[in-house]
């Protein structure tokens, strides 16, 4: 894999930094904890980054002149940075962020929407049904065939999500989603190998395959647990080439751009690929999986944040 070299080595290019961390969604605390890891990897490549909690602090610190870009990684909605509200605001202001744009940021937080967008594509995606309060949920579950998935369409890192093997756990499943904003979906469940691609720039980054100890990828088993395997790269050969290019398809199709990643199920049965979605603010803890897969092809952490900072950066600037 070619890898682009650094387009500067000087850390004053990138003036003021503020590293958006926090906020107010259900993934805050995760976000705190990433933001603290990019925090500590740009100050230590002498970049003149700082901590802000939250959009109404950067709004507030981009007010008095101290900001010149933003490392964003807030997750989530209502309060995090991924739904685009954040994207159209520093647009505004004319600051320049991390990741995806308005469009690619609003559309991935929506799982059902970006879903309708990769089957208009020709991309496969598992068979899913659209709820609303109040609607049949056995007749959905019927349609699909147990077992499946049950998830608020907006929301990430697992939250809110269940996983329904038996027609008596649907009711307590959905019961969990409704308690987030918004629509809800049901998905088939495909059974096989989890895998997720990160993206950075146009280049897509070795897979990973996820072996969890448990029976399932939640919430614990990616921020908590120290028994889940990281399998990196997670394909082989020409299944490898596959799912990077899926991937990167995938997250274009999406409108991204920057940086993200794209999930994937395998199905054991027939080896076909289907996409999940996309996380346009991807974790940076001990346990996330773009630093890992970056880690693979000698892109160091600190590194990566470098990297993703660099793409805010105007054409002109140079190595």
């Amino acid at each position: 894999m070619n890898v682009p070299a650094q387009r500067t080595q000087n850390p004053s290019d990138f003036g003021n930094v503020a590293v958006l961390m926090g906020g107010t969604s259900s993934e805050r605390e995760v976000s705190l904890n990433s933001g603290a890891n990019v925090l500590e990897a740009l100050t230590s490549k002498g970049v003149n980054a700082f901590a802000v909690d939250g959009i109404p602090a950067l709004v507030q610190a981009i007010q008095t002149g101290k900001v010149d870009r933003v490392f964003n990684i807030l997750h989530g909605n209502h309060g995090g940075g991924e739904d685009g509200v954040l994207q159209g605001l520093l647009d505004a202001l004319g600051v320049p962020y991390t990741g995806p744009g308005v469009l690619g940021s609003a559309l991935t937080m929506d799982k059902i929407r970006t879903k309708q967008v990769w089957i208009a594509e020709g991309l496969s995606t598992p068979r899913y049904v659209r709820l609303n309060r109040g609607d049949d949920v056995r007749e959905a579950a019927k349609s699909l065939q147990l077992p499946v998935f049950v998830k608020p369409s907006c929301e990430g890192s697992s939250v809110g999500v269940s996983r329904v093997l038996e027609d008596k756990d649907l009711d307590d499943a959905v019961r969990v989603a409704q308690e987030y904003d918004g629509e809800m979906l049901m998905e088939q469940l495909v059974v096989g190998d989890e895998l997720t691609v990160g993206i950075l720039g146009d280049i897509a980054l070795p897979s990973i395959r996820i072996v969890p100890k448990g029976e399932w990828y939640d919430y614990h088993a990616k921020y908590i647990a120290d028994d889940t395997q990281y399998l990196c790269p997670g394909l082989e050969g020409e299944d490898e080439a596959a799912i990077r290019a899926l991937a990167l398809k995938a997250f274009k199709a999406a409108g991204c751009t920057g940086w993200g990643r794209v999930d994937v199920m395998r199905n054991r049965a027939d080896n076909k690929l289907y996409l999940l979605e996309v996380n346009t603010a991807p974790g940076m803890t001990s346990h996330s999986l773009v630093p890992k897969a970056a880690q693979q092809i000698g892109i160091s952490f600190e590194n990566l944040c470098w990297r993703i900072l660099e793409m805010t950066l105007p054409e002109e600037v140079a190595a």
